[in-house]
């Protein structure tokens, strides 16, 4: 397999108590009005990390630009919290301690969280309508929570966008891949139901950050 340097891409994994605390709570992500929302059901937070604890800011609308989301670039879009008890959990801490450590974040960093439950209701469900992207942040973890009958929706990086995948995995129950987004780009292969006529869906949290974006200088 190629390495990189761990700062560019780093591979870990959550403790199976977070996993089985934070898994329920996807059962609870609403549906939204936004161009994916019939199959990519999501909340969304943005907390600040200080002493190892979660702190909830008020802001709830998330935009990309065009440059780096061609799908729904410019689009202010506004989505349901995370829901307190989930950002109150020994998981989430967890999750974000593993992120700020794993990147030598500082104490007060802003962190973007995104709850995501893509759900297999077509025939090929895409799980990155964007394609191979980058999401104009500095760190990104992407955290596989659960998958039920499914298969696809492996986790696919790039050196760059005309090239072929570098890097293929799916991220099993707990496993995290923190990312360089500005050196690597990312994509995701779609999903499809095993059983036809059951529900299927993959649950994943998205945490990002930016370089600078903390408690001295927010």
């Amino acid at each position: 397999m190629f390495h990189e340097h761990e700062n560019t891409l780093h591979i870990t994994h959550l403790s199976d108590i977070a996993i089985h605390q934070l898994a329920p709570s996807f059962r609870k992500l609403p549906h939204t009005a936004h161009a994916d929302g019939q199959y990519r059901l999501r909340r969304y937070s943005v907390i600040r990390f200080i002493g190892g604890k979660v702190i909830e800011v008020d802001k709830h609308d998330f935009t990309q630009s065009s440059q780096y989301n061609h799908f729904q670039g410019d689009i202010v879009r506004q989505f349901e919290p995370v829901l307190e008890e989930t950002l109150s959990s020994s998981g989430l801490q967890e999750m974000c301690e593993l992120f700020v450590e794993a990147n030598g974040l500082p104490d007060g960093q802003i962190i973007d969280i995104h709850q995501m439950r893509i759900a297999s209701v077509f025939d090929e469900t895409m799980v990155s309508p964007e394609g191979i992207h980058q999401d104009g942040y500095d760190y990104i973890a992407m955290i596989g929570i659960d998958r039920h009958n499914i298969v696809g929706g492996e986790l696919m990086l790039y050196r760059d966008n005309h090239e072929a995948p570098f890097f293929r995995k799916v991220l099993e129950d707990g496993e995290v891949a923190m990312v360089a987004d500005g050196t690597l780009w990312h994509n995701a292969t779609p999903i499809r139901s095993i059983e036809h006529g059951e529900e299927g869906h993959m649950d994943v949290f998205v945490l990002t950050a930016r370089d600078g974006n903390h408690e001295l200088h927010s």
